[in-house]
């Protein structure tokens, strides 16, 4: 569960404006949200997820897998260096987690919506073993095995509407 660190805000956003490493995990910034940090470091990733759409799907496979491991070590060094685990600002693998939700969505802004109110769907309610992993798994990996987690679930039921309304991967 995401946690805030003990220092005051404008120390954060010192913190997170002056190092790449915090201002990358920090989502570019959209993590210094003062409210909904999470559900603001995935609409950040919507113009991303805009352009990561445009390469062939091997890149776009590519570009996700190496997102997930750097994220891994990135969320995990954040979280060392400001002494508190997954930082509710911490918002990479929000990104990461909606890229996966989007892989194989059909083209269009109501998928880029529906697939944005999935992915926050899971990763808010955090249905089993989301929850668990969530609470058990530390560093890293536990910070992005989360929202990865939440990003297939939400991948699952986008395809799921999406063959219901005759849109079957594209």
């Amino acid at each position: 569960m995401a946690k805030t660190a003990a220092i005051s805000r404008k120390e954060l956003v010192q913190t997170v404006l002056k190092s790449p490493l915090h201002f990358l995990a920090f989502g570019f910034g959209s993590g210094l949200s003062p409210k909904a940090p999470g559900t603001m470091g995935t609409l950040a990733a919507i113009p991303l997820y805009l352009l990561l759409v445009q390469l062939p799907f091997a890149y776009y496979v590519l570009v996700l897998v190496v997102a997930i491991v750097v994220g891994i070590w990135l969320c995990g060094e954040s979280a060392r260096l400001l002494g508190v685990h997954d930082h509710g600002g911490i918002v990479w693998d929000e990104f990461v987690g909606f890229w996966l939700t989007m892989l194989i969505a059909p083209a269009g802004w109501v998928w880029v919506v529906v697939g944005f109110a999935l992915f926050r769907l899971f990763d808010i309610w955090k249905p089993w073993p989301i929850r668990i992993i969530d609470r058990k798994v530390e560093g890293g990996l536990g910070i992005m095995l989360d929202d990865i987690l939440a990003g297939i679930y939400a991948l699952v039921v986008l395809q799921a509407l999406a063959f219901i309304a005759g849109n079957w991967l594209h």
